[in-house]
């Protein structure tokens, strides 16, 4: 048995064609750096996501930088974030000089805790960025109240939740400017390092169109201090042939995640995940909660089932942030599921049967 915890060939393999066209074409043109298929890609991708204005930057962690810097967010101001999240999203705050204000998840979405926001806001929170995290969309209607009770922007990280929505509305079409990440294991995912911001603001959207071109929107002509962090033509290009087949795989994803759901919900020894009312999941990853985490996922590799861990080390506990003096058990929640979660195989192109197999090794583990 060899089943990986990702593989490309069923995607790739369908749209093969495309992509080699797509290559072709940017090659032909001589183009390579803020051209048409940018452009094209903005255009598609903010039609797809129901904002006025996408624009396509160099990667997730420079969307969610300029996301914060655009809005003026910087030294002296705190931001609400969640605990258990990629430690890009913590990092982007610390690039603009503002402070990471955590908040733990709810143990039954793995998303931000609505219900601990009050307890953390102060007179310097300037925005709170609500993780859309695993693919399932954080209760935005809640978030968007209490950000308005305090006057405080939403940041959207969308970048594990392509074409997700809660109560109809897509994610990344929240807040006030939103970040998210074409990683190439993403939903969307380039076939490099990618990214883009959605705002239905223009002023931001030429704000965030300057910051990613050296400050510039004429050549030679420099109006304020940016940065190189632009989105390539390549990579647009891919991403606008990927863009076709998004509401495909993540109906495909759901349909893998439904499989896993049936046929653990019978084994006591596990959390399956929980979507919550109003929200949608697009199932980035399908994560369970196992008290026996690392023997279990050593069982499964020595029956040639790959899984990760998604996240094995909290952000407060990263040496990067050891200056915030936030010691072990500060967190206890976003802890103990770095402690026990695990992300089981799932991408499109997985057969019932090898979730059959990996759900009968589990089985296995614990009997």
């Amino acid at each position: 048995m060899n089943i990986p915890f990702l593989d490309f060939k069923h995607m790739h393999s369908q749209i093969r064609p495309e992509i080699i066209q797509a290559f072709a074409d940017v090659y032909d043109s001589y183009w390579y750096i803020n051209g048409t298929e940018v452009s094209r890609f903005e255009k598609h991708y903010a039609n797809f996501n129901d904002t006025e204005y996408a624009v396509g930057v160099s990667n997730g962690l420079d969307a969610l930088t300029l996301s914060l810097k655009v809005l003026g967010i910087g030294p002296g101001d705190e931001v609400i974030v969640p605990i258990h999240t990629y430690i890009a999203t913590v990092l982007s705050i610390s690039h603009v000089g503002a402070t990471p204000v955590f908040v733990e998840p709810s143990l039954r979405t793995y998303n931000i805790d609505i219900h601990q926001l009050e307890k953390v806001v102060t007179s310097h929170t300037k925005a709170i960025i609500p993780v859309h995290l695993y693919g399932q969309a954080c209760e935005m209607e809640a978030i968007v109240t209490f950000a308005q009770k305090y006057g405080l922007y939403v940041v959207e990280d969308n970048a594990q939740a392509h074409g997700s929505h809660y109560n109809g509305r897509k994610t990344g079409s929240w807040g006030i400017v939103n970040a998210a990440s074409f990683y190439p294991g993403k939903n969307l995912g380039a076939l490099g390092d990618a990214g883009v911001i959605t705002t239905n603001d223009s002023h931001l959207a030429k704000e965030v169109i300057k910051l990613r071109n050296y400050g510039s929107d004429k050549k030679y002509v420099n109006d304020i201090i940016g940065y190189n962090m632009r989105l390539d033509e390549m990579q647009a290009a891919f991403l606008t042939v990927k863009l076709n087949y998004i509401d495909d795989w993540n109906e495909e994803r759901k349909e893998i995640a439904s499989w896993y759901t049936s046929g653990l919900a019978s084994l006591n020894d596990i959390t399956i995940p929980y979507t919550v009312n109003k929200s949608d999941h697009v199932f980035h990853l399908y994560v369970i909660l196992v008290d026996k985490r690392d023997q279990l996922q050593n069982y499964l590799k020595d029956q040639g089932i790959h899984t990760l861990v998604h996240y094995p080390i909290p952000p407060h506990l990263q040496s990067a942030y050891n200056h915030l003096g936030l010691k072990k058990g500060t967190f206890p929640r976003a802890e103990m599921l770095a402690d026990k979660c695990l992300s089981l195989p799932l991408y499109p192109g997985l057969t019932k049967d090898l979730v059959d197999q990996v759900i009968e090794v589990i089985y296995d583990f614990y009997e």
